[in-house]
């Protein structure tokens, strides 16, 4: 899977963490942004129908298990990945990037991914933080070649706080969108998530993740592991990509 050529300039630490997991195969990169250089690992397997830019959550980069498991479940079903830092994770910092900084870096992997792979379609996204940056880029001027966005765990609002502000942005956004949505989220209530979803049209899909918190995680007493939860996620979102790809 490796690409010759590729810029290496990933922290030695995430790559490894990024082999840790799983993902032995990713190739570290690096992406130039506005903010300075971050890293960051492409997977894409010989057989790929399309490719998903891949950004992380607010508290955890690019090489969380979560993240490495999402990268090698899609490159089993086809889909290869770009995952990537936002600024303030690159330097190790706590503090989100403003939304202009966060939106800069959201096109310039987008960009690096059209690069890397221009004959394949693609889609952008990613967890909690990094799929509303994504979003919002999006909104505010379409990102080159996407074709549509997947969210896994959409943060509609702060945990105890419901509100559906965060989402006015949705509506200016043209291309078609998946919701990966757990039922136990404390970060988008149901009542106010679905007819969210169901004011967007025909453009937006959400599908829930039943008994799985905004992590992903159950609980025992549901009958349900974590690993069927993400099982059923990455199935769900590498089949409605390949979907959109023809």
């Amino acid at each position: 899977m490796a690409e010759p050529g590729a810029k290496v300039k990933a922290k030695a630490g995430d790559a490894g963490n990024a082999s840790r997991a799983g993902a032995g195969d990713a190739v570290s990169l690096s992406i130039e942004t506005a903010a300075g250089a971050v890293s960051g690992l492409a997977y894409a397997p010989a057989d790929a129908r399309a490719a998903y830019v891949l950004a992380h959550g607010a508290g955890a980069g690019m090489a969380h298990p979560f993240m490495a498991a999402v990268a090698r479940g899609l490159a089993e079903r086809g889909i290869a990945s770009l995952r990537y830092q936002f600024p303030y994770m690159e330097r190790g910092s706590k503090r989100p990037d403003t939304p202009k900084v966060a939106h800069a870096t959201v096109r310039a992997a987008v960009a690096e991914a059209v690069r890397r792979w221009p004959r394949l379609p693609l889609f952008a996204g990613g967890k909690s933080f990094g799929g509303r940056m994504t979003s919002q880029a999006q909104a505010l001027e379409p990102l080159t070649g996407v074709r549509g966005l997947v969210f896994f765990g959409f943060p509609l609002h702060p945990a105890g706080k419901p509100s559906d502000e965060r989402a006015a942005h949705l509506h200016d956004v043209r291309v078609p969108m998946l919701f990966l949505q757990g039922t136990r989220d404390e970060l988008a209530a149901p009542e106010l998530l679905r007819p969210l979803v169901e004011r967007l049209g025909d453009r937006a899909t959400l599908h829930d993740l039943v008994h799985a918190d905004h992590s992903f995680h159950t609980v025992a007493r549901s009958g349900r592991s974590d690993d069927e939860v993400r099982h059923e996620l990455l199935e769900t979102s590498a089949a409605w990509m390949k979907a959109w790809s023809r």
